[in-house]
């Protein structure tokens, strides 16, 4: 009989890790890339004698597959995408592919923002616990190379929506959703309910055996949560009691109230400063909650954990004038949260590639904690249409150089300049690390 035929489309970190799961559980496995593969993927692929191809598809191999496993970043639009569906062929996700081979417990973490810090946060709480976990999806190795190569009892899982597309019968034993803001619209034909659909798939197949951790605050969610008839449990958290709150803070104290106990710790104990970080916090400890790890545990890792690169990282004071790095900001919603934050005068860093942004919702922001704005894109007319006349001082940077330089004399002692773009980075940048990374050297030579 002949083996099955895997296709992997893209080799970076899930496809890779996706290929070596397939070649591990005896399957035929090609993979091709349009791009070139990283030589530790191709070393990773040549390790284990997986067939790989870069800047090009071979069409016809590709389209003999009996399945094909697509990375993330490749939308259902691209032609060769086009071609499967319309043969029938079956497309999943790398999270859907190692979902099969693993009967490891699944936290699973998405929303438009705060995903990663609470991701690495509850993981932290796990493995401090002396929990046999991993970490995988957005961060961490692939969660399908862990599959193939170790053998851990929990995972947590930091998801994407373009991960949750194309996940059909994999279950999240604990479901978390932070929040719902407007994000990729461009992948999703500019339809806000085709993104809040997809963010809702990571509650697909649960049972009333598991767990669904939501922000009870999102009007987005709650609206969602109407039309739909859930099986699992609900925990939902706030900053303040509600009537259907399972966690929340009162008296300066964080309450988590799960069917079997209660939990409680001082606020001013957590790691993370900022109302964003409680959220955070709340989901996290939920999550642990859960899994009944000791409190002490809890309260011990939430209030040692070390915060996230290119978060509302701080960076240096030059004569005066503080840097953050907050470059993980690609949306406008996260770019909110680090405007909320501040409390002194604001020189703003915005730009990049506009995902289809609606500036509206910092404006009250800006108008009451920004002086001046540096528009650091190839194309800022968006920018300037909107914050023109909104701020004393509006300029334009072509490097990271350029930018922190006009932001830096724009600023004076006392002031913030904070990197928050609401944008994606891939116009200058090759990843918002790459960017961060930048802004930490340039404000360093200053």
């Amino acid at each position: 009989m002949d083996k099955k035929k895997i296709v992997v489309l893209g080799a970076g970190e899930s496809g890779a890790g996706a290929a070596v799961l397939a070649k591990v559980k005896g399957f035929d496995v090609f993979v091709s890339d349009m791009s070139v593969i990283k030589d530790k993927y191709k070393d990773l692929l040549n390790k284990y004698d997986i067939a790989w191809e870069e800047k090009q598809h071979t069409y016809d191999r590709i389209i003999d597959a009996d399945e094909v496993i697509k990375s993330p970043g490749i939308p259902d639009t691209a032609p060769l995408i086009v071609a499967l569906t319309e043969k029938g062929t079956p497309i999943i996700s790398e999270i859907e592919f190692a979902g099969r081979y693993t009967d490891a417990r699944m936290i699973c973490i998405t929303g438009s923002n705060g995903k990663t810090t609470t991701t690495l946060l509850t993981y932290h709480i796990l493995k401090s616990a002396g929990l046999k976990v991993g970490l995988a999806g957005n961060v961490g190795q692939s969660l399908a190379l862990q599959v193939a190569t170790c053998d851990y009892e929990y995972y947590v899982v930091e998801l994407s929506s373009f991960q949750l597309d194309n996940m059909y019968d994999f279950k999240a034993d604990i479901a978390v959703l932070l929040n719902i803001t407007p994000d990729h619209l461009d992948r999703y034909d500019h339809k806000m309910e085709n993104y809040i659909d997809a963010k809702f798939r990571i509650t697909r197949n649960q049972t009333n055996d598991d767990a669904f951790v939501y922000w009870n605050d999102d009007p987005i969610i709650n609206e969602k949560l109407r039309t739909l008839q859930l099986q699992s449990r609900v925990f939902p958290f706030s900053e303040t009691p509600e009537a259907d709150s399972r966690a929340y803070t009162k008296d300066n104290q964080l309450v988590i109230n799960t069917d079997e106990e209660t939990f409680t710790m001082s606020e001013s104990d957590l790691a993370l400063p900022g109302r964003h970080n409680l959220y955070n916090s709340l989901a996290a400890g939920i999550s642990a909650n859960l899994l009944h790890i000791e409190k002490e545990d809890i309260r011990r890792a939430l209030s040692d954990f070390q915060a996230v690169e290119h978060r509302l990282e701080p960076v240096a004071t030059v004569r005066g004038v503080r840097f953050i790095n907050d470059s993980k900001a690609t949306n406008v919603n996260s770019c909110w949260y680090a405007l909320e934050s501040m409390d002194t005068p604001v020189v703003l860093i915005l730009g990049g590639k506009d995902k289809g942004n609606d500036y509206s919702e910092i404006e009250q922001l800006v108008l009451d904690k920004v002086k001046a704005i540096i528009c650091m894109g190839i194309d800022n007319s968006k920018l300037h249409a909107f914050f023109d006349g909104k701020v004393p001082y509006i300029a334009d940077a072509g490097s990271m150089q350029e930018a922190v330089t006009l932001a830096y004399n724009a600023a004076q002692a006392g002031d913030t300049v904070l990197l928050s773009p609401c944008c994606a980075s891939f116009d200058l940048f090759t990843s918002y690390e790459d960017r961060g990374k930048q802004f930490k050297t340039c404000v360093r030579q200053l």
